[in-house]
């Protein structure tokens, strides 16, 4: 019997580098997301910010270049995660509340947060004692 697949969580960062730029460095990632080795956990507000940000005018002429509409991308996002209730929030908190949203859940479902961001990544200390690991890539070192 194979084990259930790891809850993760991915910032917004690392959902545009794995549905929209193909990324290489998320090259693993995506391979564990197909393979079912892992649940990827979101909110709508998650997918919210997605939908915000894919028209950031460093995004959105990349999308064009790439004959990538928003919708795609966020229907890729659907297909690829589960979405679940907006937890409460987490005792930890980060100064950029864009930020929160996934730390709250990643805190709630014990998680493994996948993020690029640097005051994310800072409180990779303050977390793990919540059961969720903090790492800037996948599969994490160590």
């Amino acid at each position: 019997m194979s084990a259930p697949p790891a809850p993760i969580v991915i910032d917004t960062n690392r959902v545009l580098d794995l549905l929209v730029f193909q990324d290489t460095e998320v090259a693993e990632l995506r391979a564990a997301l197909a393979a079912g080795r892992l649940r990827w956990l979101v909110t709508p507000a998650m997918r919210a910010e997605l939908a915000r940000v894919l028209g950031y005018p460093r995004i959105a002429p990349r999308l064009e270049a790439a004959a990538l509409p928003a919708e795609t991308v966020l229907a890729a996002f659907d297909r690829a995660s589960v979405c679940v209730e907006a937890p409460a929030g987490a005792p930890v908190r980060c100064r950029d509340p864009d930020d929160q949203i996934f730390i709250d859940l990643a805190v709630q479902q014990g998680a493994h947060l996948l993020s690029k961001d640097a005051r994310v990544l800072g409180l990779a200390r303050r977390l793990a004692p919540l059961g969720v690991r903090v790492t800037r890539g996948w599969p994490a070192p160590g």
